[in-house]
């Protein structure tokens, strides 16, 4: 009985002692989170970096101060902080809600804020925006390193406004601003925020002169990773190898795809570049302009991506426009299909701005985008340089089409994809064989040179997979998409080699 009651008081014992050491342990964390403040992302309700999810062009024109100077690192924080509270303030004002907006605003900014947002709610207004680009200079910084003044010039930026679920409008901005910001537990706070003037926007999208008479070439992917170039399958030396047979085809340009995923700032971006740059020196080489089609797989276009797709747009071009092989940049590959999920109004703005920042960045390539359809070309003719369709319809119909087209633009046009599948096989029992594709280009190449078309041919090879994300699982769809090449998978030349010999 003795050894019982002593072995009941060790067990209260511990048991005291363990939630003695838990309550100590939470207060432990709690005082640890106080001091550290919340997560980054989980404030901002986000998973992510803040280089991908808000990136607007940011350019400090002055940090000169009188009083103390602003160090690189608070130079940062600074501008990491500012830029979030716009970002936050973007989102609180299109969602309604009101995150993050406690750690970027002090309590005063904080009520402003919350008054916009309750205003909005009881209109039924919600507003999608988003600045691109900041031009900062420091007015002053005090001695112990808690307040800052900043003027914010040319602040260039966008916004959609909708109310009761109906879009309005959408406008741009370019403003001043002054702001001042206070140091409050770790965070740069927006205190007090002025708008100084408003500038008048300014079109920048002039048409560039291009000359593309006898354009003619085909959309290019190596045999063996077809929909990804730059994969791991990347060999220059096979790449010259199909150059070559381009150029004996008497073919002048090819068009490559770069893939948003691909190419957006990361580390895995930097090698990507590196195997773009080897393939235009062996087009270069092979006496080959390239057509650079921009953002493909690319499909949200929403403002609040818009920052994102422009970093993406200058990482690239600011690294190759100057390269000598490069003919043209072409936004996206059909866009117009797109135009029933995302909003053909959302997808066009997108472009629209896209082409301006192209334009800031390269005012000598032209620049076109890669319609679906001749009809769907004549969206945004009058920004772009080159009106580029595609066409799978009826060859018969091709001429009627064509000159219809050229009746709208007097802008050079390009047939940017056009060609014939060989698969004749169970899922497409009565279709063209290898021979029939032939002909098909034959009456083709009649046609071009009546009309003096400028095209480029889908396309080189015949692939032995084709990715489901291009042609879907269905074997009638996807088959069909491996054998639209000069060149069969056996490396063996089709009819329809010979027949673009002949031309």
């Amino acid at each position: 009985m003795k050894k019982n009651k002593t072995l009941y008081r060790i067990l209260i014992v511990a048991a005291f002692l363990a939630l003695f050491a838990g309550i100590l342990f939470g207060i432990s964390q709690l005082l640890a989170y106080l001091n550290t403040g919340a997560d980054r992302s989980t404030m901002l309700h986000l998973d992510l970096e803040r280089e991908n999810y808000y990136v607007p062009e940011v350019l400090w024109e002055s940090i000169e101060n009188t009083g103390r100077p602003l160090e690189p690192a608070n130079q940062e924080k600074i501008e990491q902080d500012y830029l979030d509270a716009w970002y936050v303030k973007n989102q609180a004002l299109f969602t309604g809600d009101d995150a993050g907006i406690y750690e970027r605003y002090t309590k005063s900014a904080r009520a402003k804020v919350r008054e916009l947002i309750s205003y909005n709610a009881s209109e039924d207004i919600s507003i999608e925006s988003t600045t691109l680009s900041h031009h900062l200079t420091l007015d002053f910084y005090n001695a112990d390193g808690t307040l800052a003044v900043l003027t914010d010039r040319n602040v260039r930026g966008v916004e959609q406004l909708s109310q009761n679920d109906e879009f309005v409008l959408q406008r741009e901005f370019n403003n001043d601003y002054r702001i001042v910001l206070l140091l409050e537990d770790g965070f740069w706070r927006v205190r007090h925020f002025e708008l100084l003037q408003t500038h008048p926007i300014k079109e920048n999208k002039p048409v560039i002169s291009s000359d593309v008479r006898n354009l003619a070439g085909l959309n290019y992917y190596p045999q063996d990773s077809p929909w990804d170039t730059f994969g791991e399958n990347f060999d220059a030396a096979q790449i010259a190898a199909d150059f070559k047979i381009i150029q004996d085809l008497q073919l002048n340009t090819i068009r490559i795809f770069l893939s948003y995923e691909d190419f957006k700032i990361s580390e895995g971006s930097i090698e990507k570049m590196e195997k773009l740059t080897k393939l235009l020196d062996q087009a270069d080489k092979a006496d080959l302009e390239v057509m650079v089609t921009l953002f493909d797989f690319y499909g949200d276009y929403g403002i609040q991506d818009w920052t994102l797709t422009n970093a993406y747009l200058k990482n690239i071009v600011d690294h190759i426009k100057d390269h000598p092989a490069v003919f043209a940049w072409d936004i996206k590959n059909e866009p117009d299909l797109d135009y029933d999920s995302r909003e053909k109004r959302k997808v066009n703005a997108w472009l629209s701005q896209t082409i301006t920042r192209l334009k800031e960045l390269d005012s000598i390539n032209p620049v076109t985008i890669g319609w679906s359809t001749a009809a769907a070309a004549v969206e945004l003719e009058d920004q772009v340089d080159l009106v580029s369709y595609h066409y799978y319809q009826d060859l018969e119909n091709l001429s009627a089409t064509h000159q219809e087209l050229k009746s709208k633009t007097t802008k050079p046009i390009v047939l940017q994809e056009i060609g014939w599948s060989s698969y004749h096989g169970l899922w497409n029992p009565f279709g063209m064989d290898e021979e029939d594709q032939a002909e098909k280009y034959t009456e083709f190449f009649t046609t071009q040179k009546r009309d003096s078309i400028n095209y480029l041919s889908w396309t080189l090879y015949d692939f032995q997979e084709v990715p489901s994300s291009v042609a879907g699982s269905r074997p009638w769809r996807r088959n069909k998409q491996q054998y639209f090449g000069l060149i069969n998978v056996d490396g063996e030349e089709k009819p329809s080699y010979n027949t673009f010999l002949k031309k």
